[in-house]
């Protein structure tokens, strides 16, 4: 491991809200921080929202600055990644920004139920192949996993270049009839005031009626991959619904 590496892994751990817990810590299911976020580490009861897969944490540091309302958590395994958006949110002194090194697998360990509001996945990896589709972060499976510390119709939002997972998701959400927000094949070329292929929600009425828009200071706000994609042309592919708490997801 190189010098600068070594330096920001002891650097991280040296900033304010970012926890690194070991396995053994854990494997109970219940770490410290589970049910602790808004009273202990917050101080506040406003809404918890998570960025999975946060990689530099643009998104969790961008959406802090923008919305003070809101407390943003980024979760990713790899610290050096990490240490970006620590290193910013220090610099920033956002105190309503916080960073969870762990597996996503893990998750639940953290939050218990309702105590988060809402989830962004932004740009994971896609885990081509229906082989591989228990492995995205949009399966069932993670779903259902998401779904014991989601508040009831909590919203999760993905965004990815990745046409198959995008296609993958909208499926599942269609199959298990929840509710779609919004959603498009080509994010930053098409009307933000409903997606050019936004499927209805389950009752059959306009799934934008709730959210009109997507505002401009979340568009504006792009990850380290999504920036190269979009310099190679690639067309960036968003949806947002919302999760029942009570129903299991199931495959499409």
């Amino acid at each position: 491991m190189g010098k600068n590496k070594l330096a920001r892994w002891t650097e991280l751990g040296s900033f304010d809200k970012v926890y690194q817990p070991k396995i053994v810590d854990i494997s109970s299911g219940n770490h410290h921080t589970k049910g602790n976020w808004r009273k202990e580490i917050f101080r506040n009861d406003n809404p918890v929202i998570l960025e999975l897969g946060c990689g530099k944490g643009e998104y969790s540091v961008g959406l802090a600055g923008r919305f003070p309302g809101n407390n943003y958590i980024g979760v990713d395994i790899k610290g050096a990644r990490m240490w970006r958006g620590a290193k910013t949110a220090d610099e920033q002194k956002l105190p309503n920004v916080g960073f969870l090194r762990t597996r996503i697998e893990f998750i639940n360990s953290f939050f218990t139920s309702d105590e988060v509001d809402e989830i962004w996945i932004t740009f994971p990896d896609p885990h081509a192949g229906p082989r591989n589709s228990n492995k995205r972060l949009t399966s069932p499976w993670f779903l259902n996993i998401y779904r014991q510390f989601l508040k009831n119709n909590g919203i999760v939002h993905l965004k990815t270049d990745n046409i198959e997972l995008y296609n993958f998701t909208k499926n599942v959400v269609a199959c298990n009839e929840l509710e779609v927000l919004f959603s498009t094949n080509d994010l930053y070329h098409t009307d933000s005031k409903c997606g050019t292929d936004t499927a209805k929600a389950a009752d059959g009425s306009n799934p934008c009626s709730e959210i009109k828009a997507l505002p401009d200071d979340i568009l504006s706000i792009r990850t380290h991959y999504e920036t190269l994609f979009l310099k190679k042309g690639l067309k960036i592919n968003y949806i947002s619904f919302r999760l029942k708490k009570d129903n299991l997801v199931v495959n499409a």
